[in-house]
Formats: C-alpha cells, sequence, structure tokens
C-alpha cells in the first residue's frame, strides 16, 4: 500500500499520515488525585489543562462535573511539586501560588489561609476539621507545619531539622501525627524514616511532643504511612525484604508485621509529594496497586483473614493505576491501559463493577488502533537481565512490508520505571509505524531493591549497555530493523541519549534529547535541593570521583556525536538548566554535525503547554522523516 507524503508517494516503512492516528497530543487533560469528600459522595479531582491546574467536583446526584478553580492555578510546587489539594467537610484545600487556600464546595471564591512566602504541599485536614497540616519549604529548609483551617491564626512549624518532610497524616482521633523525614546525600528510595508524634492542640502554638522512630533507616526506604480505621496501628509500605511491601506496625509497642509478599512491588519512588499506592477502606481492609513487570492491578487485603485477592470485575480491564481514595465500599483511581486513554474512575470493591468520572481525552479513537505492549527481557553486561516493555508499530488501516524503524526510548529519573498504561508518546510513534522499546535498565524501579541499586555508581554504564542490548534483541528477532533506530529520552534519559551517541556512534541511526544532563559537574552545583546530592549515590561523591563525572560529562566527550540529533530545552528549566543543552548544541554547531535545536518559552522541566506539546510532536516527525525513515 502507499500513502501520500509531502506530496510524494512513498512506500513507508510504518504506518504513515493513518487517518486513524491517535494523536493530536495537545487535546488530552492530565487527571490526578481523585479524593473523596468526608461525605462519601463527592468526589474532586485535578485536571491539567495546559499549563493550568484546575481542580473539578461531581456528586453522586449530580454528575456534571462542575469546574471549581477559575482564578487560580492549582500547583504545589515543593520539589517536583505534588500533593495540591485535599477535601474534607465540605471544602477543598489547595495550593495556589505558594500559599494555601480553602474553598466550599457548594460555591464561593477561594479564600487564602496562610500567608505567601516559600512553597507548600500535601495538605491533610484533622478528623475534627479544625487545623491542616502540610510539607512547607523556605530558603532550603524544610518543616511539618500546621495552620487552623479558617487561616486565623500564624502558621507553626510541628517538625523540622530534617533535610527533607512528606506524606504526613492525621490519627483518627486527631492527637497523633506521623510523616517521611529523611537526609541528603540520601534520595527517598534509598533511606528514609517513618515518625510519629503526638500534638498537643490544647493551649497557644500547636506542637509536637513524644516523637517517635516506627521504622525505617539509611538503607530502607518507607513510603505512604497511614493509621488504621480503628487507629490501633499504622501502615507504610517498606521494601526491607527486598521489594516494596504493605506493614502494619502497632501504634504503641513493638512488632511490625508484613501483610503482603511475592515479587511484586506496592511502593514507588517518590519523585514528588502527596504520592500513594494504596488506601484503607471503610471495612478497615487495604485496596492496594501491586506492580509486576511493569503491569499493575488493583488488589484487596483483607485485614480479619490476611488473604490478598485480586479486585477483578471492571478493573482487569486496566494496567496502570494512580492515586486511590476510598470511600463507602469503593474505590477511585486514575486508570489506564495501553489502549485505554486514562479516566477517573471508581470501582466497587465487592465486586469490580465500575463507573467512570472524566475521560483525559475523548477516546474516539477506536481500541485496536493503539499497540498493545508485552514484558521483555534479555541479556546484558556482567551476565545480568534487563527488563522493559516492547510495543509494536500498530494501526489497523495500514500495513507496510519490511522491518519496522525502532525507537528506543528512555525513562527519566534515572530512579524511574516505565509502566503499562496508556502512553500518548509511545502510541504517537507505533500508529506512525516504529516499534517502541521501553527500556527499564538497571537502576529502575518495580523488580525488587537490588535491581534498583545496580545503577548506583554505574549511571551512564548499565543505562547505555542494557539500551544497546534491547535493540540489539529486538534486531536478532526481526523485530525491527538494524538500520534504522533511534534513541530518545528526557532529562536523565536524555543524558542517557547523549552518552550512548558518544560511547556508540554509528549505532543508532539518530537522537533526540529532552532537556538532557550534559555535564554532571554542573548538574551536581546548579540543579535544586532535591536533587543536589543525588549524584553522590548515581556517580560517586566530589571531589573524589571527579575523574567519573568527567567522563559521565557528554559535553567532554562532545567531538565524538556524528549522528544526527535533536535537542529539545524549555528555558526556564531549574532542574537541568538551560545552559547543560547550550553547550552541546554549541558543539554540534560548530563541528556540522546534523542537529535541530528548539527551546521553549515559558516551560521548565516537561512540557505543559498544549501549544508546546503540539509543536514538539511536530517537530519530531518530520525530523525523524528526515533523518530516519527517509535517510
Amino acid at each position: 500500500m502507499t500513502t501520500t507524503i509531502d506530496s510524494r508517494t512513498v512506500r513507508p516503512y510504518g504506518l504513515w499520515d493513518s487517518p486513524v492516528t491517535p494523536i493530536s497530543l495537545a487535546q488530552g487533560l492530565r487527571l490526578g488525585d481523585p479524593t473523596w469528600d468526608s461525605d462519601g459522595r463527592t468526589l474532586v479531582w485535578l485536571e491539567g489543562r495546559s499549563d493550568r491546574g484546575v481542580l473539578v467536583a461531581a456528586r453522586d446526584d449530580d454528575p456534571a462535573p462542575r469546574a471549581l478553580t477559575s482564578d487560580l492555578s492549582v500547583r504545589a510546587m515543593v520539589g517536583y511539586g505534588g500533593g495540591d489539594f485535599t477535601v474534607a467537610h465540605g471544602n477543598v484545600y489547595f495550593v495556589s501560588g505558594g500559599r494555601l487556600y480553602r474553598q466550599d464546595l457548594s460555591g464561593g471564591l477561594a479564600r487564602a489561609i496562610t500567608p505567601a512566602f516559600g512553597a507548600l504541599a500535601s495538605p491533610k485536614v484533622s478528623p475534627d476539621g479544625r487545623w491542616v497540616l502540610f510539607v512547607h519549604t523556605y530558603e532550603d529548609h524544610d518543616a511539618i507545619g500546621i495552620v487552623d483551617t479558617d487561616g486565623h491564626g500564624w502558621p507553626a512549624k510541628l517538625a523540622h531539622g530534617r533535610d527533607f518532610y512528606m506524606q504526613p497524616c492525621w490519627h483518627p482521633d486527631g492527637d497523633r501525627i506521623a510523616w517521611i523525614a529523611w537526609d541528603h546525600p540520601s534520595m527517598p528510595w534509598d533511606g528514609t524514616e517513618l515518625w510519629t508524634a503526638r500534638i498537643d492542640l490544647s493551649d497557644g502554638a500547636p506542637r509536637a511532643r513524644d516523637a517517635r522512630l516506627i521504622a525505617g533507616g539509611r538503607d530502607t526506604a518507607i513510603f505512604q504511612p497511614e493509621f488504621t480505621p480503628d487507629g490501633e496501628g499504622i501502615a507504610y509500605v517498606s521494601d526491607e525484604s527486598g521489594w516494596g511491601q504493605i506493614y502494619l506496625a502497632p501504634v504503641e509497642g513493638e512488632g511490625a508485621r508484613r501483610l503482603t509478599d511475592g515479587s511484586g512491588e506496592y511502593g514507588q519512588p517518590a519523585w514528588a509529594q502527596g504520592q500513594s499506592g494504596y488506601v484503607f477502606a471503610a471495612t478497615g481492609d487495604i485496596v492496594c496497586i501491586r506492580s509486576e513487570q511493569g503491569f499493575e492491578r488493583v488488589q484487596v487485603v483483607d485485614m480479619r483473614t490476611g488473604s490478598v485477592r485480586d479486585l477483578g470485575g471492571e478493573a482487569a480491564a486496566y494496567t496502570a493505576f494512580d492515586a486511590p481514595a476510598a470511600s463507602d465500599g469503593r474505590v477511585a483511581v486514575v486508570a489506564s491501559s495501553s489502549r485505554q486513554p486514562p479516566r477517573v474512575v471508581s470501582f466497587d470493591t465487592a465486586g469490580g463493577d465500575a463507573r467512570v468520572w472524566a475521560r483525559g481525552m475523548g477516546e474516539t479513537v477506536p481500541a485496536v488502533a493503539y499497540s498493545e505492549p508485552r514484558a521483555i527481557s534479555w541479556p546484558t553486561t556482567g551476565g545480568d537481565t534487563a527488563h522493559g516493555l516492547f510495543f509494536p508499530p500498530q494501526n489497523d488501516r495500514f500495513q507496510s512490508p519490511g522491518r519496522s524503524p525502532l525507537i528506543v526510548l528512555i525513562h527519566g529519573g534515572p530512579t524511574s520505571q516505565v509502566i503499562a498504561g496508556f502512553q500518548p508518546q509511545t502510541q504517537f510513534f507505533t500508529s506512525r509505524g516504529y516499534a517502541v522499546l521501553q527500556v527499564n535498565y538497571r537502576g529502575s524501579t518495580g523488580y525488587g531493591r537490588d535491581y534498583m541499586l545496580k545503577l548506583r555508581g554505574n549511571w551512564g554504564l548499565h543505562d547505555i549497555d542494557d539500551a544497546h542490548g534491547g535493540a540489539t534483541y529486538l534486531a536478532e528477532r526481526g523485530l525491527s530493523d538494524e538500520r534504522k533506530r533511534v534513541i530518545m529520552g528526557g532529562s536523565a534519559g536524555g543524558f542517557t541519549v547523549l552518552q550512548s551517541l558518544v560511547t556508540r556512534p554509528g549505532f543508532y541511526t539518530a537522537g533526540i534529547s529532552l532537556f538532557g544532563v550534559s555535564n554532571q559537574f554542573t548538574l551536581a552545583s546548579d540543579t535544586h535541593k532535591f536533587e543536589a546530592r543525588y549524584l553522590d549515590s548515581m556517580l560517586g561523591p566530589l571531589p573524589e570521583t571527579a575523574a567519573v563525572y568527567r567522563e559521565r560529562s557528554p559535553i567532554f566527550a562532545a567531538g565524538r556525536i556524528v549522528d544526527p540529533i535533536a535537542v529539545f530545552q524549555g528555558d526556564i528549566d531549574q532542574v537541568v538548566p538551560r545552559a547543560q543543552s547550550d553547550e552541546i548544541v554549541a558543539s554540534l554547531k560548530a563541528r556540522g554535525v546534523p542537529h535541530e535545536y528548539h527551546v521553549y518559552q515559558g516551560e521548565g522541566h516537561g512540557w505543559r503547554k498544549s501549544e508546546t506539546i503540539d509543536g514538539f510532536y511536530t517537530s519530531v516527525d518530520r525530523f525523524l522523516r528526515q533523518y530516519v525513515v527517509f535517510a
């Protein structure tokens, strides 16, 4: 079959210009954090509309969604953000412009209840509705803060002195709180601590006392503390067994017990505030998300018998879930699969029956137009095995002969993982005839703590080798064209792109780097507080390992890059500043290496504006046609 492209008739490698292509990427909504009000009937969630965050609410008896915020864009800015809002007692509490606001769900305007200094996140309302906990940072000093819900008093600090805090929560009696804390040089997936304390609200400024360490340490990562509904225990996720499993400890005394087991993960790398992977149901059971080999499912832990079952029913149609919230025998999540764009969905916890509250896309594209992934593994250096997700080309309207070009996608982090949910970027490529390999290289999460730790000291080695090995594996099995393969990634993934082109020139036909790290020295000195000591584990501490930093900085070997490359950068990126890309592009330009450089005004570490996303994919498509498809 032939198609017409730019007025030329060609026989494509793939499925170009399909009338059923699933993209315009700029038209979708980012859905996040469905949260029930205390009445159990009102659900509130966050929608990312271009560069704005809008809170939306719907009720059981009035299901038409209603936007709550108009003049204010909802977005918390502690670290990478997250923990933008909470709902309780008929009010929503949200962060905008560094302040905490309160707004009545029944109507009216929002009212600020904190002053505007620093940044805050993760608001949590006390059971009696009088107080709000939050995480606060100001001039690189972090704390757990508290303010009254009317905003009449000045905020107070309940816990401070540690480098980082996250995930504060209340005891159901309102007399105790819990939180997670950790210090440099650890990252939250390296080692964190779970603390509880009694809280004195009787007179004057609130204060915490009798602080007690419950779990964790420098070599154990703790995630998401939650008190049990009866107040007798506290649950959390710990990787002390080698996998992120759910534990339950008594509030008073010792003797934590593990509730889940097996080669699966119930936790997440805590890149953002407000993340969650489980929730207590009204029955006291735990509804949780389990991840295995990149695929997720919802499970229910029976707290009386200890049994664990898959939720099943309509929930089984999805393979990725986020932010569970429970109320009255149901759990609300953001759910998707490779063939189902994200939705806000609630499932009945008894049988899995579903109700859809919101859709992230129009869902006009038939499911058969989307590619379905399969988990694959391949041998890599050192006798190890690497993992990933393989998406074959897919379009029900077009076929073409020959092997497909391959896009090797490298996730950021580097401590992160690709999950088999809906991925517009991947579907953009597969519907146009590319095969896509999402590489969960050694160092990724989701495959146990030992697998994650393999990247310590090896960033710029294992990720390069595993991407190369995965591309070779697919070509040897006839699943991709060894003459047409592209490596693409952003941030840490962009570093892997640049370093791969430096160390393996000619292996990839082209590269695409989004705000990629090119200079490890300046990254260590210029990045934000959260990642200021990240490289201590990924490369080694300075100045002792300066030679490693130079060896793993593409800018010092940029002369070896000979393959065509497209570089994309946000001009206000504070994580990987623009200078990182400017330096690489200057070398490419001086040596006449085929390249494109796109800088997006008003964008930071990733694209939020619709016009940026649309322009980005137009440029990527054009670049690949010129340097890969028709080269």
